[in-house]
């Protein structure tokens, strides 16, 4: 039972976190022309990593359906896109037990498979989410490609360099010479 109460709390903390991000706008990196890089996925892989693919899809989906409602507020991200759940939700379940996956397969080399599973979590999010856009029409597959492009990469970094330094730490991981807390 202690084990389940612990997924139960993970899974609602970093929720929680994710909310407070996207809410505070903390999450939203400002970018060029306008957009953002979000950080705002990197709790979903983070709880995956640490308490496995159903917690990660717990996780995804406090995650989506803020996502979803943020969508419908007039304060919210104006993105009409965002208001179909199938947008919203549906790839923010799916992310987070791909980068599990990923830790999982690399769990051996703990710095190669943190770093990893978070730069695969990312990039999977951005092409699930972008994916089901372009697969409804929303928007036109060169401007979601340039999007992908501009954004994805730099995204993907900063979630595996996060993911590293969280994990391994909550986790006492040794990475290069520091272990745990000292990194």
């Amino acid at each position: 039972m202690e084990e389940r109460t612990r997924k139960i709390v993970v899974a609602g903390v970093l929720g929680a976190i994710a909310a407070l991000l996207g809410w505070t706008r903390l999450g939203l990196i400002p970018w060029f022309a306008g957009a953002s890089l979000t950080i705002i996925h990197v709790p979903v892989i983070i709880g995956a990593v640490l308490e496995g693919p159903v917690v990660g899809v717990a996780i995804g989906f406090i995650f989506g359906i803020f996502s979803l409602i943020q969508a419908s507020m007039p304060n919210g991200n104006l993105d009409p896109a965002f208001l179909n759940p199938l947008v919203s939700v549906l790839p923010r379940l799916l992310f987070g037990p791909i980068a599990w996956l990923v830790w999982r397969a690399l769990q051996k080399w703990p710095t190669v498979g943190l770093l990893a599973a978070g730069v695969v979590g990312s990039l999977a999010h951005t092409a699930l989410v972008l994916g089901i856009i372009g697969l409804l029409g929303i928007y036109p597959w060169p401007l979601l490609g340039a999007v992908a492009v501009a954004n994805g990469p730099i995204e993907a970094v900063a979630a595996g360099l996060i993911t590293l330094a969280v994990v391994a730490a909550w986790r006492q991981i040794e990475v290069g010479r520091r272990k745990g807390a000292d990194l």
